[in-house]
């Protein structure tokens, strides 16, 4: 294949505790509009997903429901593995942390960083929390004795090997400072650089009163600490160890992690600490959205309230609830769900403005003239270089919603612009004057459509190649590069369909 420049995007593996809820959504499908706008812009995408099978919480809960950890962990993984056909994703790969190539790569990753003098075998006792699998410091613990995230934690002492983690403050300052994008978006660096401006305490980075883990090379009385194995995956995927592994020199480092702000401290500080110990490159960026509440409210196993994506996808449609999660906030903010913004979004986004658009324009083609595009007196000229770079630029920002608003200005602006010339008036009007007019609107109006179902693809690929198959576009006309090549006139089409059914409430 002719090398192209590639790009490597991951979503956090999951942690087999739970079932897919709408956090691993919007993570995901976040990442896969990325994954998809690089490969229709010309890169060699890798899309990494996956889940994360160790850990203490793990065994328990295998105990608890009568099976063995690898029995319960092939059941839960394969809720997440069907959630990616679910979402529509194009994730390349697939990983499980209680795979063999994964467990040789953590491995390896232990030994550099053995090596590199960064691990001493002392003994912990401290606060931790099965339910986060993290320790929490006195001074981190609320007034009732919990996590601050809600957590219960318990006091543990035992046998531990530690990350010399307090070594690695100010080269992780000097890190930060020489790469302004890594921590993104900036409030969140913000947070990260005053935590590592605080002190950081060396990091029990082994357990020893269970077994549910990756054996510690050369102690197998220890089990890595589920962070530290669950961080390498990233790697692992590539080919590591093998630093010759085609994927490895192609993918390495990661351009974009995608994590839920729970967990930048374990992506910001943590795992750019182990790599550099290791002398592993960090990855380019570690984007930190936010969290979404139901009707208003926090979501909670206690209030009853989790969205299940799968009936987002049955009630509203698959496309219609990429869209959503992608418009409705600014990445990186908190959102908030309701029905009402739901339907509103579906009714007036899609609906009424970008579906009407196209089922108006291309009836008017289909009907006026003769089923051809028309080809129009004067050029178009719609400056889609500039578009086509604005995009680009919000694309590396992952600012989706802005992605988003700028194609429903596009689709506003066009059904203005079918209003005011009233295409059928000057068919009606019928001198050659209007006539003439009457195809250049159209063809402006098509060509706009055409923009639009383009930059639609990443978000709603299925309802996007709809609107493009209504357009006799062929294959190369739907990289992101064709957006500057205009509708090539003359082309015969088919009476349209609707493409975004209205959403009537019941």
């Amino acid at each position: 294949m002719p090398h192209k420049k590639s790009f490597y995007i991951t979503t956090p593996i999951y942690y087999v505790n739970d079932k897919p809820h709408i956090g691993h959504a919007y993570t995901s499908i976040a990442c896969d509009v990325l994954a998809r706008f690089k490969r229709l812009d010309g890169y060699h995408v890798k899309f990494l997903t996956g889940t994360d099978e160790h850990g203490q919480k793990v065994e328990k809960s295998a105990e608890k429901a009568g099976v063995s950890p690898q029995e319960f962990v092939d059941m839960v993984s394969e809720s997440f593995r069907e959630l990616t056909h679910q979402l529509n994703l194009s994730n390349d790969d697939f990983i499980r942390t209680t795979e063999p190539r994964h467990i040789h790569a953590a491995q390896a990753v232990w030994k550099k960083l053995e090596e590199s003098g960064d691990i001493y075998l002392g003994s912990y006792s401290g606060w931790y929390s099965v339910r986060d699998e993290a320790f929490y410091a006195e001074s981190e613990l609320t007034e009732d004795r919990k996590a601050p995230t809600g957590a219960p934690v318990e006091w543990v002492e035992e046998p531990s090997y530690f990350f010399r983690l307090s070594a690695w403050g100010e080269r992780l300052l000097k890190f930060y400072e020489e790469h302004p994008d890594f921590i993104y978006p900036p409030s969140r660096r913000n947070e990260v650089v005053s935590f590592v401006k605080g002190g950081l305490m060396d990091l029990s980075i082994s357990r020893t009163t269970f077994n549910w883990g990756v054996p510690v090379p050369g102690d197998d009385k220890h089990i890595m600490y589920v962070w530290l194995d669950a961080l390498v995956n990233y790697l692992t995927a590539t080919g590591y160890p093998d630093e010759n592994a085609e994927e490895y020199k192609a993918f390495w480092p990661a351009d974009v992690h995608m994590v839920g702000k729970d967990i930048l401290r374990f992506h910001a500080v943590y795992w750019p600490a182990f790599l550099l110990a290791a002398k592993i490159a960090p990855p380019k960026r570690i984007f930190a959205h936010g969290w979404w509440t139901n009707e208003g409210e926090k979501i909670s196993k206690s209030l009853g309230n989790v969205i299940d994506p799968q009936q987002l996808i049955s009630v509203y449609g698959l496309d219609q609830t990429r869209y959503f999660l992608m418009r409705e906030v600014p990445f990186g903010n908190d959102g908030n769900f309701s029905r009402a913004a739901m339907v509103q979004r579906i009714n007036s986004d899609l609906a009424n403005n970008i579906g009407n658009l196209t089922q108006r324009t291309l009836s008017l083609i289909f009907k006026n003239c003769e089923g051809r595009i028309p080809t129009p007196p004067h050029a178009y000229g719609a400056d889609r270089e500039k578009l086509l770079a604005s995009i680009r630029d919000l694309m590396d920002r992952q600012a989706f919603h802005q992605v988003l608003a700028t194609i429903i200005d596009i689709a506003s602006a066009a059904n203005e612009k079918i209003d005011r010339e009233a295409p059928w008036a000057l068919k009606k009007d019928g001198t050659e004057a209007s006539l003439a007019k009457m195809r250049q609107v159209l063809y402006e109006l098509a060509d706009d459509i055409r923009v639009i179902a383009l930059l639609l693809q990443p978000f709603v690929p299925a309802s996007a190649g709809k609107i493009l198959d209504m357009l006799k576009l062929g294959e190369e006309a739907r990289h992101m590069p064709a957006l500057t090549t205009p509708l090539p006139p003359e082309t015969v089409i088919d009476k349209p369909e609707g493409v975004f059914p209205r959403f009537l409430d019941e």
